[in-house]
């Protein structure tokens, strides 16, 4: 053999159909401690920056083949494949989230398949508050049967911003933590220079197709549903519009905590 031939003896060859990074949903920061990533058929691994990337999925088994450049079809972003994100620390409420794939490696900024998509958790009603938090405990439930509404989407808003989102676990209680409320601020009242507190306004949206309804007795005697609210926050909050809502309005205040129980009609 001459010296200059190389002989391969092992090709290990990496192909990422995207790249999942799980964030806070308050403060945004990556959350480091392991989760359960899943999606059906797919293969998805933890790698050591703490990203979930998505390594193989029956329907872009092409492009597992297809090494120096994707296969046109299908176009990018034409498919999608929901993907569970649960924590098994508790800390987290568990949520679907829809990634469309493929994803367009000449995409530039968060469009790139370069880029990790941010998936946002928000806190269980057990999780642990930060420093000058406002915190919401809410109790969400049918206003007529007073059945527990789980998988609901709660937001706080203040005139055009959304200030804080939160899910309702299966008996119906969500925690909503409003982060960067200041102890002081500019007020609009002429006779009232700074004020402690801000005006909002709780809204609870919930899909009755995807959400959970748990007879108070059993939410008391502490027997779940056979299926546990598992729901997508973001097509929720897309299609609010067209689902039953509910809202009440809030004062808020750094470090505050209010506990507020909330009824929801539905058809």
């Amino acid at each position: 053999m001459n010296a200059d031939t190389l002989r391969e003896l092992e090709r290990v060859e990496w192909r990422v159909l995207a790249a999942l990074r799980p964030i806070d949903a308050i403060t945004a920061a990556t959350i480091v401690a392991p989760l359960r990533v899943t999606a059906e058929g797919a293969r998805i691994v933890r790698n050591r920056s703490g990203l979930y990337v998505i390594h193989e999925w029956p329907a872009l088994a092409a492009h597992a083949a297809a090494l120096d450049a994707p296969p046109a079809l299908p176009a990018p972003g034409s498919l999608a494949l929901t993907v569970s994100v649960a924590d098994p620390a508790g800390q987290y409420q568990p949520r679907l989230a829809r990634i469309a794939l493929p994803r367009d490696p000449a995409a530039a900024g968060e469009d790139s398949l370069f880029s990790a998509l941010p998936i946002a958790l928000h806190p269980a009603p057990g999780a642990r508050l930060g420093i000058n938090w406002c915190a919401l405990r809410v109790s969400l439930a049918h206003r007529t049967s007073g059945d527990a509404l789980g998988g609901a989407l709660l937001r706080v808003v203040a005139g055009d911003a959304v200030l804080a989102r939160g899910l309702s676990d299966w008996r119906g209680e969500a925690l909503v933590a409003v982060a960067g409320i200041p102890v002081t601020t500019w007020s609009e009242d002429e006779d009232a220079v700074v004020v402690s507190h801000i005006a909002a306004t709780l809204e609870a949206i919930f899909d009755p197709a995807a959400g959970t309804r748990t007879p108070m007795a059993h939410v008391r005697a502490g027997h779940p549903p056979p299926r546990l609210p598992l729901v997508d926050p973001d097509a929720i909050e897309s299609r609010r519009a067209l689902l039953p809502r509910a809202q009440q309005d809030l004062s808020l205040a750094a470090r505050g905590a209010l506990n507020l129980n909330l009824g929801l009609d539905l058809p």
